[in-house]
């Protein structure tokens, strides 16, 4: 911004302001002898706040409501659109299959080990058990997001049950496996003896 100042008893002067940006003092040009030469002052670092009541404050304070409201905006438009179970569970089984060969094998594992199910938009994931939950959800945040954007409904969620009861427990070992095997069909017992056979 140019200001033009006519000292007294001399010929027309232009001289260069600026608004401040913060708290620094504009020059004196109250002192027609000194308008020529305008002298800047600054203050120190320790003085750098913005004031509540300054233009830089004001400006900052409406930014600020533009880029909120704009966030709001945004999140009003996202797509919500209604899916079915199968859906969800085909896009799951992808995502799944997508981290298994990415080499995220214990991801994988986790989110196959009992199929979701859908309530609305809720999807409820049953885990054996607590350590296994956060460690699906520290890994859950790229699965939600794939479900949201594939299924086209960003009001998604994923909610973790734990459930340790004793029916649910994996069998690991050849002797577990054995066991799980017998109680679904004891006649297995019989076979392993009549055939001397080892576990």
């Amino acid at each position: 911004m140019t200001e033009t100042v006519k000292p007294i008893g001399t010929t027309e002067t232009k001289v260069a302001t600026q608004i401040p940006e913060t708290d620094q003092a504009e020059p004196d040009v109250s002192n027609k002898k000194n308008a020529v030469n305008p002298v800047h002052t600054t203050h120190s670092d320790s003085q750098s706040n913005v004031s509540a009541l300054s233009l830089a404050s004001i400006r900052a304070r409406k930014e600020l409501e533009a880029k909120q409201q704009h966030q709001a905006k945004t999140y009003g438009e996202l797509p919500k659109e209604k899916f079915s179970e199968t859906d969800m569970l085909l896009q799951w089984n992808k995502f799944a299959q997508r981290l298994s060969d990415q080499g995220k094998k214990l991801m994988a594992t986790y989110m196959q080990m009992n199929d979701p199910v859908l309530e609305e938009a809720t999807i409820k994931l049953e885990l054996p058990n607590e350590s296994t939950k956060e460690e699906f959800l520290q890994g859950s945040n790229e699965l939600l997001g794939y479900l949201r954007g594939k299924l086209h409904n960003h009001d998604i969620t994923i909610e973790v049950i734990v459930n340790e009861s004793p029916e649910n427990k994996y069998a690991f070992t050849p002797i577990e496996k054995f066991e799980k095997l017998k109680e679904l069909n004891p006649s297995i017992e019989l076979l392993k003896r009549l055939f001397d056979l080892d576990i």
